[in-house]
């Protein structure tokens, strides 16, 4: 059967490519593996931050006791995994296989691989396509760990129908879902433990904001276990840990987590079969996110790059336009964002430091605590900051620690973007008081750091020849 175009995958990457393809009348087969909506609706995205906003009201009703309201009893699992369900199943509507049969896309489920360079075969039936794009994504990784096979782990694909609370949770893992799980769990009562070979948690930001986020966490009471290895699970409750200093200790636990990072779905697909070469693992692809075989694309958690969901429909935006359009656009690694979704949350947007030193890009730093905003003074949120890098005047990239800092860091992103002068943000009113006025401050802090001697007598001299 001939296709214009066959989308491998059906996450957030595949979806963006063949709903689009579709309303452009072009002959659309999508192919799934298992679950329509991809890694982010049925394991990830949706379902953690439902699981992070029941904790996060557990907080607050423990929280109330400081103001003479009492709380008695614990949280029931079992409606947790219900209340999570519930929620997918809401979004699940509209993703789902009817839905985009509906709409024309022709749905196969199955397992997909490639015959020849511009065809595929599921269910024992061959389909062919001028385009072809891997939106496969990723499931989690397991570490080597010896006796791990004999523990009754969780991952991120079974801990939101986890419908036991366990005592105490041994997390294996300081990256983003580590420690939000971690932090769930903490507020919902278990005792957690954070393990992680890494000298620190969240890897990929700053040393100071990963800083920021470890005291925040440990003030909770997540004990961490930093530059620490695990040798061998001793039996299903205890696993032996050689700590920084060589020393071994034996750590307790009823359940472990394992979110040690995260291993791309692509192998079953045949590559070499298409033409398309693989190197540690990763797909080879050009600046066009095409593959070794021209007619084949990749996106999203396959392609190896930022493994967030809204990368991936940035990442098939490009891809579309690749297509349809006579000029390519390359990726821009500038325009990336993300948020872990710990509370305060930890927005982080455009280029790093090193990456700004590597290409000699000279910047100015702004750091804003969040105790000189006035409304986290009102709400008693004094655990943040925002970070900003500066060049040319113009924002290249930084990171809020904030409640809700995913939210209020948009504007921030969009003025990073567009390339806007950052200065222009002082001529914005922010209502006061808000948590966006940090926002205010920031660019009131640089602007005060251009403020020379010599600039001031400048405007010194210009107040009194037009005050006269």
């Amino acid at each position: 059967m001939k296709y214009d175009i066959i989308v491998i995958g059906a996450g957030s990457g595949g979806l963006n490519i063949a709903s689009f393809m579709n309303t452009l009348k072009l002959k659309v087969l999508l192919v799934e593996k298992h679950l329509v909506g991809g890694d982010c609706l049925n394991y990830g995205c949706v379902p953690s931050k439902a699981l992070i906003s029941i904790a996060n009201t557990v907080s607050r009703a423990r929280e109330a006791e400081a103001y003479g309201i009492h709380t008695v009893g614990g949280v029931d699992m079992k409606k947790i995994a219900a209340a999570i369900r519930e929620r997918q199943d809401m979004i699940r509507v509209h993703e789902n296989p009817d839905f985009f049969r509906e709409k024309g896309i022709h749905v196969e489920i199955g397992s997909p691989y490639f015959i020849s360079e511009k065809a595929v075969a599921v269910n024992d039936i061959s389909y062919t396509a001028r385009r072809i794009v891997i939106a496969t994504g990723s499931r989690p990784a397991v570490p080597l760990i010896e006796g791990l096979d004999t523990v009754d782990y969780l991952t991120n694909e079974t801990v939101f129908t986890n419908k036991t609370l366990p005592d105490r949770l041994l997390v294996i893992g300081a990256g983003p879902i580590g420690i939000e799980m971690a932090q769930a769990y903490r507020r919902l009562g278990s005792k957690v433990t954070v393990l992680d070979i890494a000298d620190r948690v969240l890897p990929k930001e700053d040393r100071d904001i990963s800083g920021a986020v470890l005291a925040f966490l440990q003030k909770e009471g997540i004990d961490f276990r930093l530059g620490a290895t695990p040798v061998r699970f001793l039996n299903k409750k205890s696993l032996l840990v050689r700590d920084p200093d060589k020393t071994e200790e034996t750590l307790s636990f009823d359940r472990v987590l394992v979110a040690a990072g995260r291993k791309l779905n692509i192998d079953g697909l045949d590559l070499e079969t298409a033409g398309i070469r693989v190197k540690n693992n990763k797909i080879l692809l050009d600046k066009y996110l095409r593959t070794t075989n021209k007619r084949v694309y990749c996106c999203g958690d396959a392609a190896g790059d930022f493994l967030f969901t809204h990368w991936a429909e940035y990442q098939a935006s490009v891809i579309i336009r690749n297509m349809i359009g006579p000029f390519k656009t390359s990726l821009n690694r500038g325009l990336a964002a993300w948020v872990t979704y710990t509370d305060p949350e930890v927005a982080t947007f455009g280029l790093w430091c090193t990456a700004m030193e590597e290409r000699g890009i000279k910047y100015r730093t702004v750091v804003v605590p969040l105790a000189d905003v006035d409304r986290a003074v009102c709400e008693g949120l004094k655990d943040g900051l925002l970070k900003l890098h500066i060049a040319k005047g113009k924002i290249m990239g930084g990171t809020l620690i904030a409640r809700n800092a995913g939210e209020i860091v948009g504007e921030l992103i969009a003025f990073a973007a567009l390339k806007i002068p950052f200065s222009r943000l002082y001529n914005r009113i922010y209502p006061y008081p808000t948590m966006s006025r940090i926002n205010r401050k920031a660019v009131q802090q640089y602007l005060g750091q251009k403020l020379t001697p010599r600039n001031k007598g400048i405007l010194k001299l210009l107040y009194k020849l037009f005050n006269r």
